[in-house]
């Protein structure tokens, strides 16, 4: 009687169980694999960098500048918070600038307080605040709108001695407007409309009159002339690359 050899192990499912290949381990990947995984990693963070949301270069804003020590000093606190002494200088100017104590837009007429208030006699329970507000440049207003003035508008503030800026801002140059988060928008009624807004290729402005921004909108995958940049084209190349090489990797290794 013939006999039968013995069934080759096979699966549950009835297909032979094969084991790990020699020299392999398990779960471990070869070099074109990682390779192909880093390339999609790195086009995965090109992609979201290209998505980004824009970044401002500057702001159309209202800066607050402190002249007590003579020159202006880029103010530390909000208007809303700062309380002057009695013979205070404080400043505001509107401009494209950036948001910054060595770029942002000075104020043009000086801190001098003599001559702003040097004319309005003390009163006893009061403080005297001298205010230069600066509207800033036409360059520099938002569209449909101008300043009110070319030259800066001074006036001396006569307030309470506790009072902020803020209040000595209002007692001289109403109507002030805030936004919901206590910035300050306007100042006697200009700008009409809007509040801090983000603007492309904002000078770096002094106490000269400050260029128009080229833009309103930034972008920081975008070159001048409005198609990708030279860096997102490289990194592009440089997933391309990357993925040509783990192809070849992987096609040399199964020959």
């Amino acid at each position: 009687m013939r006999r039968r050899p013995p069934p080759h192990p096979t699966g549950p499912e009835g297909h032979r169980s094969r084991g790990p290949v020699p020299g392999r381990a398990a779960g471990r990947r070869g070099p074109a694999a990682r390779v192909l995984a880093f390339a999609l990693a790195l086009g995965t963070v090109l992609s979201l960098l290209a998505a980004g949301p824009a970044l401002a270069a500057g702001y159309r804003y209202w800066s607050f500048w402190d002249g007590a020590g003579g020159p202006w000093a880029y103010a530390t606190q909000g208007p809303s918070l700062a309380r002057p002494a009695d013979g205070s200088v404080q400043g505001f100017r509107f401009a494209v600038s950036k948001d910054a104590a060595d770029q942002a837009a000075r104020p043009r007429s000086p801190a001098d307080f003599a001559a702003v208030c040097g004319s309005t006699d003390p009163v006893a329970g009061r403080k005297r605040v001298a205010l230069v507000v600066d509207f800033g440049v036409p360059a520099d207003a938002p569209a449909g709108d101008a300043p009110p003035q070319d030259a800066p508008r001074t006036a001396c503030a006569q307030v309470a001695p506790d009072a902020t800026t803020a209040e000595a801002l209002a007692a001289v140059a109403k109507p002030l407007r805030y936004n919901s988060a206590a910035l300050l928008c306007a100042i006697s009624g200009y700008p009409k409309q809007g509040c801090g807004e983000p603007m492309a290729d904002a000078p770096a402005a002094t106490g000269s009159p400050s260029a128009a921004p080229s833009s309103t909108t930034s972008s920081s995958t975008a070159s001048p002339g409005g198609g990708p940049s030279a860096g997102l084209l490289a990194g592009i190349a440089a997933v391309a690359a990357l993925a040509a090489a783990g192809v070849w990797q992987s096609r040399r290794r199964n020959r």
